[in-house]
C-alpha cells in the first residue's frame, strides 16, 4: 500500500519540523510539503491533493477554523487539527469538528510546545484513521440503510471486510418493530430509567445529531463518555446545549441525574453512575485510564451494570479501538438492557461499533440519524 501523504501546517517553522519529524518516523506516512498559514495550506492542498492535513488554529493571513471551513467547502480532505490548550483554543476545536474536521490533537504546552513528542503516538494515530476512513469513503463504505433493522435481522460477518463497491438494490425486507424485550418490565419513576452513550473520533458531530434531536420531555437522563482530554468537554457541553432542546452540561461529582439532561464526563475523570436514597448519581474518579482511556466507556458501563431496578438502554457511536464492548457485555450479564451501535455506513471510525456487534451485543444496528427516533421508540 502506498504512503500516505500529509500536508503539515503551522506558522511556527519550529512546530513545522518537529510535527514532520514525528510523522517522517513512521513508515507508513510521508510529509510531503509544510504551509505556513491557512491560505498557503489551501493553495497547496490544492496543487498536491494530499491524504491528510494537519492544521493549527492560531495562525496569521488565514486561521485554521477559516482555512478548515474554505477546505470543506472547495476541496474536502481528512483534517487533524492542531489545538492549544486553552478556553479559547477548545472553543474553536469544537466548531473545527462541527464543521468537518476529522479530530483534533492537543499541543501540550501552548502554542510552542517544545514537548510536542509526548502526543505523538495520538498524532500518528489520528493521521492514519482519518486516511483510512478517507479510503473507506472512496470504496463505498457510506451507504445507507433504508430503514433500522433489528442486528439479528443483519448479516454480520465474524470478520467485516472492507465495504464493497455498491451493488444493485435488493428486495427492502419488511419493516421490522423495534420495542423493548417483554420480558423487562417498564418500571415508572423519575429515577427508574437511564440511558448510557459512548463515543470517540467523530463523535462530537455524532453526539450534536442525536442530542439535538431528543425531544425536552425525554423521560431519562443520558450518561455519556466522549473521549476527549480535559478542557474541551465543558465547551462541547456549552455548544451541545446551546443547540438542543433538552439540557446538556459536563456533569459533577454528586450531581444527581434527572430525565430530560445529558451529563458528559469531563476529560481527565472517570463517570460511574451511583445509587441511593432513591436516585441516580454521578461519581467521578482520576483511576488510572482504561485502555488509554479517562474517561472511558467500559467504567461507565460497568458502573451502570450495578444498578439496580433500573431500566436501561445503552448507545455505542463512532469511535476508533473497542472501548464500550466489555462494559456492554456486563450490562447484558448482570440484568436486561436495550442496545443501539451506529451502522458502519454513517460511522467516521468504525472500531467501537464494530467491536460491539461481533462480541453479539449489539441489539439495534442504526444509521446515526435514525438513533433518536429508535431510542425514543424504546423508551416510549
Amino acid at each position: 500500500m502506498s504512503k500516505i501523504r500529509v500536508l503539515v501546517t503551522d506558522d511556527s517553522a519550529f512546530m513545522r519540523k518537529v510535527i514532520s519529524d514525528i510523522l517522517s518516523e513512521d513508515p507508513d506516512l510521508e510529509v510531503i510539503d509544510r504551509a505556513k498559514n491557512g491560505l498557503e495550506c489551501i493553495e497547496k492542498c490544492s496543487k498536491l491533493q494530499p491524504d491528510v492535513v494537519t492544521l493549527d488554529i492560531e495562525m496569521p493571513v488565514m486561521d485554521g477554523l477559516q482555512a478548515l471551513e474554505k477546505l470543506m467547502s472547495t476541496n474536502p480532505l481528512p483534517v487533524v487539527m492542531i489545538s492549544s490548550l486553552t478556553k479559547e483554543g477548545a472553543d474553536a476545536t469544537i466548531r473545527a469538528l462541527e464543521l468537518g474536521a476529522f479530530d483534533f490533537v492537543t499541543k501540550p504546552s501552548g502554542p510552542i510546545s517544545l514537548d510536542i513528542h509526548k502526543v505523538a503516538d495520538r498524532l500518528i494515530q489520528c493521521v492514519k484513521a482519518a486516511a483510512l476512513a478517507k479510503r473507506r469513503k472512496k470504496i463505498g463504505g457510506t451507504g445507507v440503510l433504508p430503514r433500522t433493522l433489528p442486528v439479528k435481522e443483519q448479516v454480520v460477518p465474524k470478520t467485516i471486510q472492507p465495504a464493497k463497491p455498491a451493488s444493485p438494490p435488493v428486495p427492502t425486507p419488511a419493516p421490522a418493530v423495534v420495542s423493548t424485550p417483554p420480558s423487562v418490565p417498564r418500571r415508572s419513576g423519575a429515577n427508574s430509567r437511564l440511558v448510557v452513550l459512548g463515543t470517540s473520533t467523530g463523535g462530537p458531530k455524532a453526539l450534536q445529531k442525536v442530542l439535538t434531536a431528543i425531544p425536552a420531555n425525554f423521560p431519562a437522563p443520558i450518561a455519556i463518555v466522549q473521549h476527549m482530554p480535559a478542557g474541551f468537554t465543558k465547551s462541547l457541553a456549552q455548544r451541545l446545549d446551546s443547540l438542543s432542546q433538552i439540557r446538556v452540561t459536563e456533569v459533577q461529582e454528586g450531581e444527581v441525574l434527572q430525565p430530560g439532561t445529558a451529563y458528559i464526563a469531563p476529560g481527565g475523570y472517570h463517570f460511574e453512575v451511583r445509587q441511593g436514597s432513591g436516585k441516580l448519581y454521578a461519581h467521578l474518579t482520576q483511576e488510572e485510564p482504561r485502555a488509554g482511556h479517562r474517561p472511558s466507556v467500559d467504567v461507565l458501563f460497568e458502573s451502570v451494570s450495578r444498578l439496580t431496578n433500573i431500566d436501561k438502554w445503552a448507545i455505542i457511536m463512532t469511535g476508533m479501538g473497542n472501548d464500550g464492548t466489555k462494559g456492554l457485555q456486563l450490562m447484558k450479564q448482570t440484568g436486561a438492557v436495550t442496545s443501539i451501535v451506529e451502522d458502519e455506513s454513517t460511522c467516521v471510525v468504525f472500531g467501537m461499533p464494530r467491536a460491539a456487534i461481533q462480541a453479539g451485543v449489539a441489539d439495534n444496528v442504526v444509521p446515526l440519524d435514525n438513533i433518536p427516533e429508535v431510542l425514543c421508540k424504546l423508551l416510549h
